[in-house]
């Protein structure tokens, strides 16, 4: 049976050998991101993420890539993303908000560190702000009636989202030139200061993703509309927003 790594540092030496094999010379880089790049690996629950930037001509030849990818998978890392330094850098006004997560998120494990040196323009990450919010709003809405009321669709509703909704708070606090606390906790309640909002709902809202809290069916009911009006309040400041 696969062993599942206690550490990410574990698999850096193996992983990178197998696709330094593939690829030779072609790659430039191995990139940890995500959860597991900081304080919040969790072993058993955290899938393990990785950025594998290629020289141009070797994104010809991802087939040599299946045989390592489904035996990693069997240890928790997902299917890497390949990516060129070029494709990087013509994404960066379209795609601000993830290439920021991986940025703030990240640990070069081989090669080139291709996120350290990224630059984002403030509008362009203001624009995807209040378009992700947006679209999360009515996300929530479609899909709480779609639960028809059965409080465990809801409770899977919120922790969903509240994943999405991290990744943003980082470009929040981005906008606000702020810096990017270690912890989730920590960040929720530095957005939730910076920009007015209830910091209890969306600390709550991490409970019920974790499957840590303790509230009633009842309450799982009333909650919900808190947290959709604490993002569409949050969504007027961001449409708002001027730089």
């Amino acid at each position: 049976m696969a062993k599942i790594p206690k550490t990410p540092e574990e698999i850096f030496a193996e992983i990178t050998e197998d696709y330094r094999r593939i690829f030779g010379g072609g790659l430039v880089s191995l990139i940890l991101f995500g959860s597991a790049a900081g304080p919040d690996y969790i072993l058993g629950r955290s899938d393990l993420n990785f950025l594998v930037i290629l020289d141009e001509a070797e994104m010809d030849g991802l087939e040599r890539t299946f045989a390592v990818v489904k035996r990693w998978k069997k240890r928790r890392v997902a299917t890497p993303l390949f990516m060129t330094k070029a494709y990087i850098a013509s994404s960066l006004d379209v795609y601000p908000v993830e290439f920021l997560n991986m940025k703030e998120r990240h640990r070069l494990v081989y090669g080139e560190d291709v996120l350290d040196g990224l630059a984002f323009d403030t509008e362009h990450v203001r624009l995807q702000l209040e378009r992700e919010l947006k679209g999360k709003i009515l996300h929530l809405r479609q899909h709480y009636v779609e639960t028809e009321g059965r409080t465990r669709a809801v409770r899977e509703l919120i922790g969903i989202s509240m994943t999405a909704m991290l990744s943003l708070f980082l470009a929040l606090l981005f906008l606000k030139r702020r810096p990017i606390p270690s912890g989730r906790r920590e960040v929720v309640r530095d957005v939730s200061a910076q920009f007015s909002l209830p910091a209890d709902v969306f600390l709550t809202a991490l409970e019920i993703r974790a499957g840590t809290d303790r509230l009633s069916d009842r309450d799982v009911q009333a909650f919900f509309p808190r947290y959709v009006n604490a993002i569409q309040g949050l969504c007027t400041q961001i449409d708002q927003w001027r730089t």
